[in-house]
Formats: structure tokens, C-alpha cells, sequence
């Protein structure tokens, strides 16, 4: 044996060797073609990455693989490269993303499908958004152009808002982790709705939005949600998945808030319209308003008239009565009693007459 090799246990070689591969290579990106994907008890994802050169073998345990892969699939796994007590060399995966076009359409496709067949992306359990929100909690990251334009509208159409924001990356392997927590913290808030934007990319740049984690997150959320990534022709199952879809950021503010000068302007145009209206209505109401008083005046003048009459032919009827007139046309009123014998006084108009009563005669 040559004295100045190192002599190691097979245990210590495959512990060194980790040690060695740890500090040189802690994490690597790695890009290849899947083959023989396979899925153990549920729990432990294997499969191979192999290009023209080579093959390696990859291990992760299922709650890690967030986006689907298959056979054949182009991606570009993270992971750390390991030495297995079996002396397998194998890349242990820390996440897994499609690469290309091609393989993210799928990746896309096939998870859309598996969620859709779920009932995520059901039209009967989207909710409305608040008509007119006072407190805003936004998911973005705020050096984004998208970002800065959704405040910008926002405060242009309606302002004075309570908006949080939580900063997050909005791209790369960290960017899923990182809203999903943030909708996390917000739905233990009190938030009217949370607002997740970010502006347009390539398809590679805009595939967080596609991550299951994140999808059934925005899903189970119970703070209505208002998703807006990418440009208008993107669809990410993030925009799938939310309450409520938005073409850009810059439309996601058009529907969060209505614009306070269009509301403005409406109000003007029906008060121009209903003022002719309300003139016309109080002219009829003053006018009824006269014919009623003309009315009751007239009933009332009738009433005072018959009255008057009333009055008038009690007046004469009562003055025919008067005795000083009976008296003054000839008559004459006696008092006593007619008895003979007995005195009696007999009134005129003018005199008074004492007189003795000598003979009472009765009428036949």
C-alpha cells in the first residue's frame, strides 16, 4: 500500500466525499431530460436527468415537487449533489422547473388539468369585490413597474386607501415561497381584499404563478382575491385560481376602485337630466297645490254663504215674530186671568189698558 494515500472506511470515504462535494458545489443548477419518473409510497419522487453525455438520478420527496413533470420533460432541477451510503452518486432536489416554452406549456397544461378537475378554478366559488374598498393589502414587489403603476392609478381613480404591501420577489426558484407566506400573513389580518401583481415576462419569468403550492393557497384564501400578472394574452393558474382575474396590474386598479372623475361626471349628467324634472314636478305640485286651495275656498265660501242665508231668513223669521211688531200692525196683548169679574191689562203699542172682565163667551 502506498504510504501516502489516506486509508478511510467506506463510511468515512462517503462522509468526506459530502463534505468535499458540499463545500465546492452547496447547490447546483442543473438542466436535463426526464426519464424514468417515478413516485414511491406517495412520499418520494425519483427519476433521472440524462442529455446526450450522461444520465444522473435525482431524489425528492413529493411535497417539494410543485409543478408536474413527466418523461421526457426538459427541466432544470436545484439540488445538492450527494454520495449515498450505497455509493450511488445522486443529486438530492430542493425544486424543479420546466425548461423551455415547450415544457412550461406542459407543466402548465397538466396541472391546470389536475386542479381544474378539482373545482379550484369553479365560477360558483369565485366572490364579488367590495364595490368601494377602504383597506387594500397588496403582494408585489415594489421596484416592480407594475407595481408603481397599480399606486398610481389606485390613487388617480379613488385615493385615500389603507394599502399594505408586502414586498416579494415576483421570479425565480424563491418567489412562490415567498407570496405564499404573504397571503398567509394578510389572511390573518383585516384586509377587504389582497391584490397579487406583477408585470409582464417571458413564460419561464411568469412561472411562480404556476406553482401548486401557491395556487391552492390563493384558492383557500378567505380574503377575496384580485390576481393581475404578466401582459394581457398571459394566463397563469394563479389568475385561474383568484376570485377575480386582471389583464395587467394597471387593470387589476381599474377594478379594485371605480374613477372618482367618471363618478363625478354621472352624478352631473343625472342632476341635468332630473333637475328639468324636479322643476316640472314642483310646478305641477305647486300647481295641484292652488287647485286644491281653489277648491277648499270655494267649498268654503258655499258653506259660509248658506250659512249666511240660513242666518238671514232666521233673522226675518225671528223679527216677524217680534211682539212690538204684532202690536204695532193692531193687535193687542192681554194678561190676567178671563175670568168675570176679574181685572185684567190689556197692552197696545202705545197705552196701557186696565179693564174689568164682564162676560166670556167660547167660540163655536
Amino acid at each position: 500500500m502506498d504510504e501516502s494515500s489516506l486509508l478511510l472506511s467506506v463510511s468515512d470515504f462517503i462522509a468526506v466525499t459530502n463534505q468535499t462535494l458540499e463545500y465546492a458545489y452547496p447547490t447546483v443548477s442543473v438542466e436535463g431530460e426526464v426519464a424514468s419518473f417515478k413516485v414511491n409510497q406517495g412520499k418520494y419522487v425519483f427519476f433521472d436527468i440524462k442529455d446526450q453525455g450522461g444520465s444522473i438520478g435525482c431524489f425528492m420527496t413529493v411535497w417539494q415537487l410543485r409543478v408536474p413533470i413527466e418523461d421526457g420533460m426538459k427541466v432544470i432541477v436545484t439540488a445538492t449533489p450527494k454520495l449515498t451510503q450505497w455509493g450511488k452518486f445522486s443529486l438530492t432536489v430542493r425544486a424543479v422547473r420546466p425548461s423551455g416554452e415547450g415544457n412550461l406549456k406542459k407543466s402548465f397544461e397538466l396541472l391546470r388539468a389536475k386542479l381544474e378537475k378539482e373545482g379550484l378554478f369553479a365560477l360558483e366559488r369565485k366572490r364579488r369585490l367590495p364595490e368601494i374598498p377602504h383597506h387594500v393589502a397588496v403582494v408585489s414587489s415594489t421596484d416592480a413597474a407594475g407595481y408603481k403603476d397599480f399606486i398610481k392609478i389606485v390613487n388617480d381613480r379613488w385615493g385615500g386607501l389603507k394599502i399594505d404591501v408586502a414586498h416579494v420577489q415576483v421570479q425565480g426558484v424563491g418567489a412562490p415561497d415567498q407570496i405564499l407566506r404573504a397571503i398567509k400573513y394578510f389572511n390573518e389580518q383585516e384586509p377587504e381584499v389582497i391584490v397579487i401583481i406583477r408585470g409582464g415576462g417571458s413564460a419561464d419569468d411568469l412561472s411562480a404563478f404556476n406553482d401548486e403550492l401557491l395556487v391552492r393557497e390563493i384558492a383557500a384564501s378567505r380574503i377575496p382575491t384580485l390576481v393581475g400578472v404578466g401582459h394581457e394574452v398571459d394566463v397563469s393558474l394563479a389568475d385561474l385560481a383568484a376570485d377575480v382575474r386582471a389583464a395587467t396590474p394597471s387593470n387589476a386598479a381599474q377594478l379594485l376602485v371605480p374613477d372618482k372623475n367618471e363618478i363625478i361626471r354621472n352624478v352631473r349628467h343625472r342632476v341635468t337630466l332630473l333637475l328639468p324634472r324636479t322643476i316640472q314636478a314642483l310646478e305641477r305640485g305647486q300647481q295641484n297645490l292652488r287647485d286644491t286651495l281653489e277648491t277648499a275656498l270655494a267649498a268654503i265660501r258655499r258653506r259660509y254663504d248658506w250659512y249666511d242665508d240660513h242666518i238671514r231668513y232666521n233673522r226675518r223669521v225671528l223679527s216677524e215674530l217680534d211682539p212690538r211688531k204684532v202690536l204695532a200692525r193692531g193687535y193687542a196683548l192681554i194678561r190676567g186671568d178671563l175670568t168675570v169679574g176679574k181685572a185684567i191689562e190689556i197692552e197696545k203699542s202705545d197705552i196701557l189698558i186696565k179693564a174689568e172682565v164682564t162676560h166670556v163667551d167660547r167660540k163655536a
